[in-house]
């Protein structure tokens, strides 16, 4: 198994400024404001699957319709420039109402910080989190609205809210570290493939499936490397794996 010294040295080569450029968590940097950076963030989240770079180039293209107010844009409630949108599996009318929901949360709360805290004092904070999305879905929300807020009951992953989490919670040369009901130390690793087959290769995780019980059985020897921040070690592996498919020609 990888030790300590060599994943904090990976971690040191890979958590700099320079991964903000590439990866989706830009945009919360692009924020004025806390509740800018939580909305850019919390969006860009749900995208965030499949190539990188058009998954940008859609959040890009999505977020010029807020002409640089996500707030404005969000509380106003008027979606109809985004008819038309798409994105792999999720069309318009999977969309649209997830800018409903989050316009009906900043309208009626302090918006997504309140509902996650809410959520982080629950039994699991994911759940109380996509629980209210789904009672709030309207019937003709189809498959792509569950694909971007899937089911924790469903034992995945839950990778990207697990993103998330990192981005607003941690504080560091990438991520913003804007919310502080909770610590560093109760994340979880938003485990991907890239993730997923490095803490294999390195001997920290066992479980073959990419699932719920894969996460917990990862920060188990995570926490034991730094129990104050087991998921730096996120940019680690998620960083070495991408540069060694890109070296292989994957």
């Amino acid at each position: 198994m990888i030790t300590k010294i060599e994943l904090d040295k990976l971690v040191e080569k890979y958590e700099t400024v320079g991964f903000i450029k590439d990866d989706p968590i830009q945009f919360i940097h692009k924020g004025n404001n806390k509740k800018e950076s939580e909305l850019l963030g919390f969006i860009a989240s749900l995208f965030a699957y499949g190539n990188r770079k058009v998954f940008i180039k859609k959040l890009e293209e999505i977020f010029a319709k807020s002409n640089n107010d996500i707030v404005g844009f969000i509380k106003n409630g008027d979606f109809s420039s985004l008819k038309g949108v798409e994105y792999r599996f999720s069309k318009e009318n999977d969309i649209i109402p997830i800018f409903e929901i989050l316009s009906k949360l900043y309208n009626e709360s302090r918006g997504l910080e309140e509902l996650f805290e809410y959520g982080y004092n629950s039994p699991r904070i994911d759940k109380t989190v996509v629980d209210y999305f789904y009672s709030n879905a309207p019937k003709s929300a189809g498959q792509g609205f569950y694909h971007m807020i899937p089911n924790p009951d469903n034992g995945g992953a839950m990778k990207r809210m697990n993103m998330f989490l990192r981005w607003m919670i941690r504080k560091g040369p990438v991520d913003l570290g804007i919310w502080n009901f909770m610590q560093p130390k109760d994340l979880l690793i938003p485990l991907d493939v890239h993730v997923a087959r490095v803490s294999r290769e390195m001997g920290l995780l066992k479980r073959k499936s990419n699932d719920y019980r894969a996460v917990l059985e990862l920060m188990q020897p995570l926490r034991e490397f730094c129990p104050e921040d087991p998921v730096k070690y996120d940019f680690a592996m998620f960083a070495f794996g991408i540069e060694y498919k890109n070296q292989i020609g994957g």
